[in-house]
């Protein structure tokens, strides 16, 4: 996994290659939305990641394509998951609204999204996903998430 210069010339004072390491072996072995979609991170560096998975015939609608929220739960994925190796470790990261174009229909192949931060501060970052099938443009996405740091025990 190579780290490249961020996007947008943007600075990750935090980016933490170890924590981008395990954020994959993580979202491989948890049990949840990624491993019922079948996600793989692909790449992730400071400030960008990508993910794909399988079109498969259980995610088609009964017209043949893949459901619209599949594509969603995608976005939603990976617009805060591309946060975690550059925000203080301990802090979280959470999608509070999202905007998703769907540009096209997918009825087979691999799906890959990438996100990329375009603006981080220390309670925000507005994330942007581009979404491609086989590389066909399928849906573009923007959305801003919360960085939230942990509450104090007690």
């Amino acid at each position: 996994m190579g780290v490249s210069l961020p996007p947008m010339g943007l600075r990750f004072e935090h980016f933490d290659p170890g924590v981008a390491e395990a954020f994959v072996r993580i979202n491989e072995s948890q049990p949840g939305l990624p491993r019922f979609l079948g996600l793989r991170i692909d790449t992730i560096e400071a400030g960008r990641l990508v993910a794909s998975l399988e079109a498969k015939e259980e995610f088609r609608n009964p017209f043949g394509t893949m459901h619209g929220g599949i594509l969603a739960g995608m976005v939603d994925h990976v617009l805060a998951a591309v946060l975690y190796p550059v925000i203080p470790r301990g802090y979280w990261a959470a999608s509070t609204e999202f905007k998703l174009n769907y540009l096209a229909p997918v009825r087979s192949g691999t799906v890959t999204a990438e996100a990329t931060v375009i603006s981080l501060t220390k309670r925000t970052a507005v994330v942007r996903v581009d979404v491609t099938n086989e590389g066909r443009a399928v849906a573009a996405a923007q959305g801003t998430v919360l960085i939230q740091e942990p509450k104090p025990a007690g």
